[in-house]
């Protein structure tokens, strides 16, 4: 007798409940790690969820499907239709910088809490994450934070009133999910430094009555592309890049527009560099740009936990520099917590940055041996200076892939009874944290900006002997998703 196959569906049509760039109004009902907040679509056949990012609990929204399966669907917010009763009015602007700003910050606190603890259990195999929860550090500052900016010039912007684009010289932030779209910052935002934000508006004008155009992004033409600030929370300095084309640059004044920055911030203005970059992606520094200082000085200082470290408009730096003393302390608690396992030892800096975290742990340790290795060599050059203006001594820093670097030195292993880890937003590769794992280190102390990497990369820490003993959450970026963790790790 011949079977019957069943008919299959087309993949399109397996699901009922909504279409790829379908717009819907959605109740949002709970929030999810990472920013998203959860819809339910209900019908006959049960619950369908969206995810849509940077939502809260309680409002309704206006957004559109990006992508759905079977059994759930991610969408973009286009609006938010009514607010939640959680929110409260602040006196600044908003930008899609901090799409919490409205949440009271013990709510952002609760909410970041839950769904990384949730994270872990969840993806990390983690069963008793709660029994293992050591701390959550606060940001010293809830607002103006931020110790960089980039600020974007657009000729298309975007009409506040009627929800519309328009033809507009803008400068400011993006409209969110609008790659082509710039918003008008007309006052401070609560995120970076009030003058400077009260005063972009000036700026906007001076340039606008140039004559010369601001960037559009679908035609892939313009002069003026972003201004960037960075500041000094020890000095109270500003470092600003104008990034431009080259083209119509013989007709715009440098030296005469440094001159009107100063008039406006005085002293605060440290120096004024300025980047040509003719590349049609999206982003402030070429890769085949040019950068020259135009007036003043190219760095300026930052302090943390009383160690100077030179900042040039490329370095990376920790965007909340008070809050990141704070996650720093975490770190060298932990790993300062058994003595035995640091002092007189060689300790492993992995992904280290510009060392700022070697260079801590060695102030504070006795006869530790730092050994620093990241990729990227601008970092790495900068850890080295940074190193030596604060008389740093036993460290030492190598510009290198890490996987690569510990092929090379087969001679550390079974030599390290602490490792620092600090990668990057993608987490460890595997094969690299395999390499680390051979190591045999007794402790790893793992920092991340990323838990859900940080909570793959746990089962096979967990996998190799290394079980979790500790987890503290860093609220570095309040009024966004964004959290930060530090784990300690020890070999069973």
């Amino acid at each position: 007798m011949q079977s019957i196959k069943p008919l299959r569906m087309p993949r399109r049509e397996r699901n009922k409940f909504v279409k790829k760039n379908q717009v819907l109004e959605l109740k949002i009902e709970d929030y999810a790690f990472g920013g998203k907040g959860i819809a339910r679509i209900k019908s006959e056949e049960g619950s369908f969820v969206v995810f849509v990012p940077n939502t809260l609990p309680g409002q309704l929204v206006k957004a559109q499907i990006k992508k759905s399966s079977k059994k759930y669907a991610e969408a973009k917010l286009i609006d938010v239709l009514a607010p939640s009763k959680d929110e409260i009015t602040v006196p600044y602007q908003d930008i899609p910088g901090a799409p919490y700003i409205q949440l009271p910050i013990e709510l952002q606190h609760q909410y970041k809490k839950e769904s990384t603890l949730s994270l872990f259990k969840r993806i990390g195999k983690v069963e008793n994450i709660e029994d293992l929860f050591d701390s959550f550090v606060t940001s010293p500052n809830v607002f103006h934070y931020r110790n960089k900016m980039e600020y974007g010039f657009s000729a298309i912007g975007y009409d506040r009133n009627t929800k519309r684009d328009k033809d507009e010289f803008t400068l400011g932030f993006k409209r969110r999910g609008v790659w082509w779209m710039g918003d008008n910052l007309e006052k401070d935002s609560g995120l970076f430094d009030t003058q400077m934000e009260n005063h972009l508006k000036d700026i906007r004008a001076y340039c606008q009555e140039t004559g010369l155009d601001p960037w559009h992004g679908p035609k892939k033409s313009g002069f003026f592309r972003y201004f960037v600030v960075r500041k000094s929370y020890k000095t109270n300095e500003l470092l600003c890049n104008l990034v431009t084309t080259s083209s119509g640059l013989e007709t715009f004044d440098l030296q005469k527009f440094a001159l009107f920055l100063k008039g406006i911030f005085g002293a605060r203005l440290a120096g004024l560099l300025h980047t040509i970059n003719d590349e049609t992606g999206d982003r402030t520094i070429a890769t085949s740009g040019s950068i020259n200082l135009v007036y003043g000085k190219d760095k300026i200082v930052e302090e943390l936990l009383n160690l100077d470290f030179e900042i040039s408009m490329k370095s990376f730096f920790q965007t909340n520099p008070k809050c990141a003393e704070k996650l720093y302390n975490k770190v060298v608690e932990y790993v300062l917590e058994d003595t035995s396992k640091v002092d007189n030892t060689i300790v492993m800096d992995l992904f280290c940055g510009t060392g700022t975290i070697g260079q801590i742990v060695a102030s504070k340790s006795k006869n530790a041996k730092i050994v620093g290795v990241d990729i990227v060599a601008s970092a790495i050059n900068d850890a080295q200076k940074n190193a030596k203006r604060n008389q740093i001594e036993g460290v030492q820093f190598f510009a290198a892939d890490v996987g690569k670097f510990l092929t090379a030195h087969p001679e550390y292993e079974n030599k390290i009874k602490t490792i620092i880890l600090d990668p990057a937003r993608a987490g460890i590769a595997p094969k690299t944290l395999q390499k680390i794992i051979h190591l045999n280190a007794d402790r790893m102390v793992y920092v991340s900006c990323n838990p859900a990497t940080q909570a793959r990369d746990t089962v096979l820490l967990n996998e190799a002997g290394y079980a979790l003993k500790k987890i503290s959450l860093v609220d570095q970026f309040p009024h966004t998703a964004h959290i930060e963790t530090v784990v300690l790790f020890e070999k069973c």
